[in-house]
C-alpha cells in the first residue's frame, strides 16, 4: 500500500487520453484509493448510503422521463457515435439508476458497491481497476484491430479497428470505453489499491467527473480506505 500512496506523486501521468480518443470526446477524471484487502472489508457502512441513494433516485427520476435527462442523453449520443445502440446496451450509470427504480439494486463487493452508488448518484460511469495489475500509464485510445479483450462475465474476443479502449503500457486491454471492463484488472478479494476513474463524454462537465471520483473516495473512506488528496483529469 506504500507503493499505492507513492503513485499519488505521479498522478498526472497515470492516465493518458490520446488525440484520436480525445477527438471523439473521451475525457476522464481519476485518482487512487487504497486500504485493507477488499475481501476483509465489511459492507455495513455502505448500507445507509444505499438506502439514502434509493430514496434520492425515486424522488428525482422516473423510468419514463429518464432518457430525457441531459447526462443520459450525452452518454446515449456518444454510444450512437461509436456504433453502440444505447437502447440495447445502456450506459452503466443509466442502467444502475433503472435497476434502482425497479427495486433491484446490485451488490458485488464493498469497493464495487461504492463505485455503483457514486455512479448512480452522479449519473457518471465509474471504472475501478486493481492498480497492482496494470502497468502505467493507462492510455485511452482507439483499437488498431485484433487486440484481445477478456470482459468480465463474457468470453474473450478480438476487437475490430477503431474501438475506444483503455490499455496499459504493455497493451493489455483494461476497458472498452466507456462501458465494459476486463477481467485482467477487475477488483478481486485481494485487491488493496484501486484506480478510480470517471468516464466523460461531450456534454458532461469536467467538474461532474471530478465530483464522481471524489464521491467514490468518500464512500471508500467509510470503509477505512485512504486516497490521494486530489483528482487528476485527462486530457
Amino acid at each position: 500500500m506504500d507503493d499505492c500512496a507513492g503513485l499519488c506523486s505521479s498522478l498526472d501521468s497515470l492516465v493518458e487520453v490520446d488525440e484520436e480518443a480525445g477527438g471523439l470526446g473521451a475525457r476522464v477524471a481519476y485518482s487512487l484509493s487504497w486500504g485493507r484487502p477488499v475481501g476483509e472489508l465489511s459492507p455495513g457502512p455502505l448500507r445507509a448510503e444505499e438506502e439514502k441513494l434509493l430514496h434520492e433516485l425515486a424522488g428525482r427520476y422516473s423510468l419514463e422521463a429518464l432518457r430525457g435527462e441531459p447526462l443520459v442523453r450525452a452518454y446515449r449520443d456518444f454510444y450512437w457515435r461509436i456504433g453502440i445502440d444505447p437502447t440495447k446496451t445502456r450506459p452503466s450509470s443509466e442502467a444502475l439508476v433503472r435497476r434502482a427504480l425497479r427495486g433491484r439494486w446490485p451488490r458485488v463487493n464493498p469497493v464495487v458497491d461504492a463505485g455503483n452508488i457514486a455512479s448512480a448518484r452522479l449519473m457518471v460511469p465509474i471504472g475501478l481497476y486493481d492498480a497492482e495489475r496494470f502497468q502505467p500509464p493507462a492510455r485511452i485510445t482507439l483499437s488498431r484491430g485484433g487486440e484481445l479483450f477478456n470482459p468480465i462475465g463474457g468470453e474473450p474476443e478480438r476487437l475490430e479497428k477503431g474501438v475506444p479502449v483503455m490499455v496499459d503500457s504493455r497493451g493489455v486491454v483494461m476497458h472498452l470505453y466507456p462501458h465494459r471492463d476486463s477481467r485482467e484488472t477487475m477488483i478481486r478479494p485481494e485487491t488493496r489499491c484501486v484506480l478510480v476513474l470517471a468516464a466523460g463524454v461531450p456534454g458532461v462537465p469536467a467538474e461532474r467527473l471530478g465530483e464522481a471520483v471524489g464521491e467514490v473516495q468518500r464512500l471508500l473512506g467509510l470503509l477505512g480506505w485512504q486516497a490521494c488528496g486530489r483528482v487528476a483529469h485527462a486530457p
